[in-house]
């Protein structure tokens, strides 16, 4: 669906209407950013998806008006994170099946307002650097253009109140989900938009199909690693050193949470699911944990792993499309990543914060 989006100027316009909603302030580029991040991850669910499409789009843009370059890459690569938190969320739906037993339906509903807690906490740090920095743009549309830009942005809106809705009611499942949404993208940018034709549809299935092949080899790596991994008995080694610790919920989430904060920056968050979840899910069972909560600080820890140097999959690809050296991006994406371990901490030690939207979204209050 994504790649669809992309091709078919889906995309464009959701940057766009990001850019209608919140560019008119100072340094509007880089919140139309992170807005534009929060509405992609409810229409992607991938945070690589997500920076290439933002990243193609605004890059550019911020250069141009005099960002710096590493600024700008650091609130496009921190805004990416989103993706896998706010559903649809494929992580959560490798959480789910990997551990089992969880509803994709709740992993899906606890992620939403964290989410835009997320999105909030980003705006708030970009205010600050906006300051700092003596970002001064604005942009302004005509009454024409913003008719024109709320005409065009209607369909992208629409397709995540139907998925999410779809799913919440039962109508169909998560995996019914994915192929509604592709479906939905085609004929919007077929019918709607008119800017792809039936014959592009096989350059973005070949697309897709490389982006499904590359994480379906880091699947199989990840099972080969998990078989030696149980073969050297480390999961039994992990819970012996964090069982003294059952006693203690909150002490337990704080150690699990350093403990993905150094996975996260050495591996890539899909194998640090597959091998890492069904290992630590049984303990905090054990510990009384919400399993829904742990989903989510699970996938959120791993999340900003992605923009945590050596590894950091989301700096390289935001590197890659911006041209931006990759020291640069680290330097100005440090209060980006202070930010996001804030919120972090905050939604571990206060559970309830996304525990209970969860609960009334699902109908559960």
């Amino acid at each position: 669906a994504g790649e669809i989006m992309t091709e078919g100027g889906l995309s464009y316009r959701v940057v766009q209407m990001a850019q209608l909603m919140i560019g008119h302030v100072r340094g509007g580029l880089g919140y139309a950013a992170i807005v534009a991040s929060i509405i992609f991850a409810g229409l992607m669910g991938s945070s690589v998806a997500e920076a290439a499409a933002i990243g193609g789009l605004l890059l550019p843009m911020m250069k141009n008006v005099g960002y710096n370059p590493g600024r700008a890459g650091a609130v496009v690569a921190s805004g990416a994170i989103i993706g896998p938190i706010i559903p649809p969320s494929t992580n959560f739906i490798m959480l789910g099946a990997t551990v089992g037993g969880l509803s994709i339906t709740k992993l899906f509903m606890i992620g939403l307002f964290p989410g835009l807690f997320i999105g909030f906490a980003l705006c708030v740090c970009w205010f600050f650097i906006v300051r700092k920095d003596g970002y001064n743009e604005t942009i302004r549309f005509t009454r024409e253009e913003k008719i024109k830009i709320c005409l065009d942005a209607w369909p992208a809106f629409l397709l995540p109140v139907l998925l999410l809705g779809g799913i919440r009611f039962g109508i169909f499942t998560p995996t019914e989900g994915g192929a509604f949404a592709a479906v939905y993208a085609i004929i919007v940018c077929l019918l709607y938009y008119r800017e792809m034709k039936p014959s592009d549809l096989l350059g973005v299935s070949a697309r897709s199909a490389r982006t499904t092949a590359a994480v379906m080899l880091i699947v199989t790596g990840a099972s080969a690693v998990g078989f030696f991994i149980t073969l050297a008995q480390i999961p039994q080694q992990i819970v012996w050193l964090f069982e003294p610790l059952l006693d203690s919920p909150l002490m337990l989430m704080l150690v699990i949470n350093f403990f993905l904060f150094l996975l996260g920056m050495v591996m890539d968050l899909t194998p640090n699911v597959l091998i890492f979840a069904p290992v630590l899910y049984p303990l905090i069972l054990k510990a009384g944990i919400d399993p829904y909560y742990f989903g989510l600080i699970f996938i959120l820890n791993l999340g900003i792993g992605v923009i945590t140097p050596p590894v950091g999959t989301i700096l390289y690809v935001v590197c890659g499309i911006g041209s931006i050296r990759f020291i640069e991006l680290i330097q100005k994406l440090v209060p980006f990543l202070v930010t996001e371990i804030i919120v972090l901490i905050t939604l571990t030690v206060f559970p309830k914060i996304s525990i209970i939207p969860m609960k009334w979204l699902m109908g559960e209050l």
